[in-house]
């Protein structure tokens, strides 16, 4: 069975958040710990997050993958915005231990002008004061679509970053299908190539999660720009390739596309029925 699911809301409890999920056919899902445009972070309730715990085993569940919240820049030119980076990430972890075994994602942020081997040391900086030897959550760079001063376009800076960090075990790489698109890497018609420069580079080992959208752009346009499944420049039989992949079909595949919970639920049946699960 493919893992496939998509960003869901948590304001209404974990748990329900999980059987949201349960009711559009998924076995994963992303969530935010916190408001994805704030600093907010949401109380823990260790009984909800019991009863999520207990909901994923009994569905059997792949792993999920919590998301940082859009305006965490941990390689910001002001020392105020990157402490707020790592005060977030390290409050959003130690969310994460009540739901033990699972991701958390985060963009890598933009060096505003500092060029991006400094930006690359920073974030190394902000996940060696934040990463815990004993943690259970394995963190994820997002792969990125390059625009302005974005780091995490090329995957090389992607490893520029994981070279630096003290506890690589506990760092990863999740990769966005319309994010690489418009960075310039060919998932469409090229998979394999750029599967080959992704183990080249990173190692496909460090490849833990995916993220399935399509993309209103054409290859490079260096945009960010998600597409329903089907509506933009991958196809939907570009998308199904992707989560066919041998190389890549163990992955949890999260749907980030603009549609509501409803909405993804006909993208997974879409995508089930379309590589024969359903």
């Amino acid at each position: 069975m493919t893992y496939l699911g998509a960003h869901l809301s948590s304001a209404g409890g974990f748990y329900k958040m999980g059987q949201a999920a349960v009711g559009i056919d998924a076995n994963t899902f992303a969530f935010f710990c916190r408001n994805p445009r704030g600093s907010k972070a949401k109380a823990v309730d260790p009984e909800d997050l019991q009863k999520l715990r207990e909901l994923l085993a009994a569905e059997g569940f792949g792993p999920v993958v919590a998301h940082a919240p859009y305006i965490m820049n941990p390689c910001s030119k002001d020392e105020g915005i990157r402490a707020l980076a790592a005060e977030m990430m390290a409050g959003d972890l130690r969310l994460m231990e009540h739901l033990p075994g699972n991701y958390y994602n985060f963009h890598p942020g933009s060096h505003v002008g500092q060029g991006t081997e400094a930006g690359c040391r920073m974030i190394a900086d902000m996940l060696n004061a934040v990463l815990q030897p004993d943690q259970q959550t394995v963190v994820l760079l997002e792969t990125m679509a390059g625009k302005g001063s974005e780091i995490g376009g090329r995957f090389e800076e992607l490893r520029q970053i994981l070279d630096m960090v003290a506890l690589p075990e506990k760092v990863g790489v999740c990769m966005d299908t319309c994010h690489v698109s418009d960075a310039g890497y060919d998932v469409r018609d090229h998979l394999d190539d750029v599967l080959e420069e992704f183990d080249r580079v990173i190692g496909l080992e460090r490849l833990k999660a995916c993220h399935i959208n399509d993309s209103m752009n054409p290859l490079g346009a260096r945009k960010d720009r998600h597409a329903p499944i089907g509506e933009g420049t991958l196809g939907l039989e570009g998308i199904v390739r992707f989560i066919t992949h041998p190389r890549l079909r163990h992955l949890p595949f999260i749907l980030e596309t603009p549609h509501d919970t409803p909405g993804h639920g006909k993208e997974i049946a879409l995508l089930r029925q379309t590589i024969g699960e359903r």
